[in-house]
């Protein structure tokens, strides 16, 4: 990390990614499947790119150097294609509640393939990113698992791609922030448009106004927003405190669920809920003494 970072930063990016994206799953269903989901994607981040990529051109950002190419488009497949269009696939038919607990796991194979870089988190990280883990286990248990073949493969190989982008991002010669977010985003788009297309997907009517506005916030909340932050904390915090949303993001969903589709919450949730807050708090603590 080339400087320590302001906390009011630190934190004011860990809200975008707990808050925003927690509710983004809500966001991805009402979208489908007037959407389809690598259509979904791909337009999501034709709007995220562009406006990005018009902002940076407005400021005379410079362009990405020769040799940093490769890596943005790499990270656009296994991160924005591979890892958020996947999402959508999953959703198609699975509810926004387990997928989001299926990406929860993120931190673990991200804590795994920071080890294998030489990222090693402490034990008292360990600790949380295992409660959390636990706690979003303990989420889901005893309720029904409407999980296609299909759909199932996804909700493993999301997190999967996301936490691998992540930790291969570390130490590699990548632009500044924003233009890293705004190039991987535009790229992204071409990749899912591409696939989206490649494998039949068509909009077959004018998407309604709902699912237009819903992808609307995917587009500028969920990715320039959101995006944006999430990066930045890549490049400026330990990786086991920027993965830490993951375990936010579930009860979030699981909340707007109960609210807007009047989903039951019980006891057993709550529960959850608390392991999965109470990990965040290890793992701060294990950032803040060990200097991460």
């Amino acid at each position: 990390m080339s400087s320590t970072p302001k906390p009011a930063h630190v934190a004011a990016a860990l809200t975008a990614v707990y808050l925003i994206w927690g509710s983004t799953y809500f966001a991805i269903k009402l979208a489908l499947p007037d959407y389809p989901p690598f259509l979904l994607t791909g337009t999501r981040m034709a709007i995220a790119g562009g406006l990005m990529l018009a902002w940076l051109a407005w400021r005379r950002a410079p362009l990405p150097k020769r040799g940093q190419w490769r890596a943005i488009v790499i990270l656009a497949t296994v991160m924005t294609v591979l890892s958020n269009a996947f999402v959508n696939v999953a959703e198609q038919t699975v509810s926004s509640g387990v997928v989001a607990i299926g990406v929860a796991a993120m931190p673990l194979w991200a804590g795994l393939f920071a080890a294998l870089r030489g990222y090693h988190p402490n034990r008292i990280e360990w600790t949380g990113l295992v409660l959390g883990f636990l706690g979003v286990v303990w989420l889901n248990l005893g309720s029904e698992l409407r999980v296609s073949t299909v759909g199932l493969l996804c909700v493993i190989a999301a997190p999967l791609g996301w936490a691998w982008g992540s930790m291969w991002s570390k130490g590699r010669d990548l632009p500044d922030s924003l233009v890293l977010s705004a190039w991987q985003m535009a790229f992204g788009s071409v990749i899912s448009l591409a696939i989206g297309f490649g494998i039949g997907e068509r909009f077959t009517q004018v998407p309604g106004t709902e699912a237009t506005a819903a992808m609307l916030y995917l587009a500028l909340f969920g990715s320039v927003i959101g995006y944006s932050a999430f990066v930045w904390l890549i490049k400026h915090v330990r990786p086991a405190l920027a993965t830490s949303y993951a375990y936010v993001n579930p009860p979030i969903a699981l909340l707007l669920g109960a609210l807007l589709l009047d989903e039951p919450v019980n006891s057993h949730t709550i529960t959850a809920m608390m392991l999965i807050l109470i990990s965040i708090g290890i793992v701060t603590l294990g950032k803040r003494l060990h200097g991460g």
